[in-house]
């Protein structure tokens, strides 16, 4: 766990120093994630709780490409199984997404990411990840985004129906 989080900083922090040497209006956001799980994740979870850390770069009007790196904690449930009932410990989650991100409409966008998604507990491994959604942006630097967001592996995937709420600086 310490390792990944060193990670994810040192990656975090590659990027803001790479990043604060441009002038093109790029912007940086920090934001709270929540997800609904679906498909076979719903069996083991009911909520995931995260958060993220996200960079836009423009490169055509209302065009950008984009940056995540996050951190998302699966809360796990008691499911009943013909031998009881058994509680499913949380596990954790670090996805590292890139992608593009167009404007539809004057604040109203869409978006599409793809990465990997890094399981933290021993053995959990990595996972191709992919996230289409929509989002809108507010005044002040609000952002709201809903998205569908996968995490693929060996054949079997888990997925969420997930928000961001964030504040772009």
């Amino acid at each position: 766990m310490k390792k990944v989080l060193l990670l994810l900083t040192a990656v975090c922090g590659l990027s803001a120093s790479s990043f604060a040497q441009s002038s093109d209006g790029g912007k940086f956001s920090i934001g709270v994630e929540a997800g609904l799980p679906v498909g076979d994740l719903k069996n083991v979870s009911n909520f995931i709780i995260g958060g993220s850390l996200k960079y836009d770069h423009p490169i055509a009007e209302g065009t950008f490409i984009t940056g995540s790196a996050g951190f998302s904690s699966i809360q796990g449930k008691e499911a009943t199984t013909p031998f009881g009932t058994v509680k499913v410990g949380n596990t954790s989650v670090v996805p590292v997404k890139a992608g593009i991100k167009y404007f539809l409409a004057e604040n109203f966008y869409g978006e599409a990411q793809a990465g990997a998604a890094f399981f933290t507990q021993s053995g959990g491994g990595t996972a191709f990840a992919y996230a289409p959604g929509i989002g809108y942006s507010f005044g002040g630097g609000l952002d709201a985004g809903v998205r569908y967001e996968a995490w693929t592996k060996n054949g079997s995937t888990l997925s969420q129906v997930g928000l961001r709420v964030g504040y772009s600086f």
